[in-house]
């Protein structure tokens, strides 16, 4: 019996060496060497501290910054585990509310931010992605119409000029990948960061 086990475990154990430590640390070496930034999280700092990353989008609720898509992400409730909680952007548990166009508790958060966004820019026509959440709920972008949409509250709350602000939006706004997929999109995160280093 000891013949037949031998070969069998000599195999388990060459392939776990293989495929279990040996790829993926020639893999990660790889990375790391070709794609050093998009291998370590694509993490951005500021003043020589990580303050996050190019594709997880944060909450920004100050009116001095702009505001990314609604997150329908959720966390364990600290008083009841068997409960969740909001928690907007969570890395951990990514997805989407699953909620369909016919719930109840869909069309109310939707009806109350459309209110809030109206009471920002009664004027404007509200982007779509402002009031709807991604299938991830971390996308980290908004499109150019839901940047340009904020500017005018943007501008009130850093007592700057309207036209610097869509100046900055338009600088910083992302072109179709390869000229033709997907659609041109602002990262959130970096535009804020703009700002900061504008208004500084």
């Amino acid at each position: 019996m000891l013949k037949e086990i031998r070969p069998a475990l000599i195999v388990l154990l060459m392939l776990t060496a293989i495929t279990g430590l040996a790829y993926p640390l020639a893999i990660t070496g790889f990375a790391q060497l070709v794609f050093p930034v998009q291998a370590s999280g694509s993490l951005m700092e500021r003043d020589g501290q990580v303050i996050g990353s190019e594709l997880i989008g944060q909450q920004f609720a100050s009116d001095r910054y702009f505001h990314g898509r609604p997150s329908a992400t959720t966390a364990p409730d600290p008083k009841d585990a068997s409960k969740s909680v909001p928690s907007p952007y969570n890395a951990a548990n990514s997805g989407g509310s699953n909620l369909g166009p016919t719930s109840k508790d869909l069309a109310e958060r939707v009806k109350a931010d459309v209110a809030k966004l109206k009471a920002e820019n009664p004027s404007g026509s509200i982007p779509v992605d402002l009031v709807t959440t991604s299938a991830s709920g971390l996308d980290p972008h908004i499109s150019p119409e839901a940047a340009f949409f904020q500017a005018a509250r943007v501008a009130k709350a850093r007592n700057i000029p309207e036209r610097t602000v869509r100046a900055l939006v338009a600088g910083q706004t992302e072109g179709r990948l390869w000229g033709f997929l997907g659609e041109p999109r602002v990262n959130v995160l970096k535009l804020n960061l703009a700002l900061d280093k504008l208004t500084s």
